[in-house]
């Protein structure tokens, strides 16, 4: 484990030529789509579409298996009500390879047969889900999931969701894969701490972990930030930053900045704010007068040159969906900061 000493942790603002904080709206595409309110489900984009993928009404009834597509965010299709698999609370969702993949999650909340899974699907058209073997990596939930180098990764998460006793079911684990049917271990101890519900984002060539903790037995949040070329060795490149420590967030990658959304802080308070940064180290906040009320396990996702969020718990549930655009010419964090 490498670590990176800043002299000064940089929270810092953008603003205009005259000096004005520059602001960004977000647009409420819908305030109610087709599909059912929920959160925790996967997301992906793939064949310009926005894709919906199970999630969570409650812990007492079983995740639902239903697939959801849209080209406009607006106007969704289910695809169908009955996938493959089974255990879509909070599981990795990734396009690779011209495919949508679905691995682990969590199934049967807090009934009977409640189990994290290792199981790994693929499709091509949301309706016909493929089984690929079972990976070599334990079964799990909120796990951090990229594709880099062309493999797709998993990176830490927990075994037990909901009734582990103590730390030992989180992980640091490493693993990869070119097909998504063997899997190697590249580390079993990275050098960021055991986790769940954190991020992982891709950007400059490298990995990165942002935040997490765990919310059973004991609420843990973190706000630090991580990277790595390799999946071997880690920097440390915050151990705080600017942001609030949070789990069940999202973060995506847009106009070659890393960005954190939402999620929820010490006691469950759920957040609303937007962070982004160019190289892990500077953060800046996103100021807007319209923007989604505070939330967690929301989905974000770059479509169509914009940032998308879409349900999330906002206590209650809910099944909006909203975008952002920011031009590429927008954003002075080249600037040296405003002190």
């Amino acid at each position: 484990m490498k670590e990176l000493v800043f002299a000064g942790l940089l929270a810092v603002a953008i603003t205009s030529a005259n000096g004005q904080e520059k602001v960004a709206d977000w647009v409420k595409v819908t305030d109610l789509a087709a599909w059912k309110a929920r959160d925790s489900q996967g997301e992906v984009v793939y064949k310009d579409k926005l894709w919906i993928l199970g999630g969570w009404f409650d812990s007492f009834q079983p995740a639902p298996r239903d697939v959801w597509s849209s080209a406009d965010g607006k106007n969704w299709e289910l695809v169908t009500d009955s996938a493959g698999w089974r255990s879509s609370d909070i599981p990795m969702t990734l396009v690779f390879k011209d495919k949508m993949w679905f691995m682990g999650g969590w199934y049967n909340g807090r009934l009977p047969g409640h189990t994290a899974t290792r199981e790994v699907w693929w499709s091509t058209d949301g309706r016909r889900w493929e089984q690929a073997k079972d990976a070599a990596w334990s079964p799990r939930m909120g796990s951090g999931a990229v594709v880099f180098q062309d493999k797709m990764w998993i990176l830490g998460g927990t075994e037990d969701y909901l009734f582990a006793k103590d730390d030992q079911r989180l992980r640091n684990d490493v693993w990869c894969s070119s097909d998504g049917q063997e899997w190697q271990l590249v580390t079993d101890k990275a050098g960021w701490s055991p986790r769940a519900l954190h991020q992982a984002v891709v950007l400059n060539d490298k990995m990165w972990i942002l935040g997490g903790g765990n919310y059973q037995p004991a609420w843990q949040v973190r706000n630090d930030v991580w990277c790595s070329s390799d999946g071997v060795n880690w920097t440390r490149v915050l151990e705080n930053a600017p942001w609030q420590p949070r789990i069940w967030f999202s973060a995506v990658v847009y106009r070659d900045r890393m960005w954190v959304l939402g999620g929820s802080t010490h006691g469950n308070k759920l957040i609303v704010d937007v962070w982004y940064s160019k190289d892990g180290s500077t953060w800046f906040e996103l100021k807007s007068r319209v923007a989604w009320s505070p939330r967690h396990e929301h989905s974000a996702l770059v479509f169509q040159d914009k940032i998308w969020v879409a349900g999330g718990h906002a206590r209650p549930l809910n099944s909006e969906v909203w975008s952002l655009q920011i031009p590429p010419d927008w954003f002075n964090d080249d600037a040296p900061p405003r002190r």
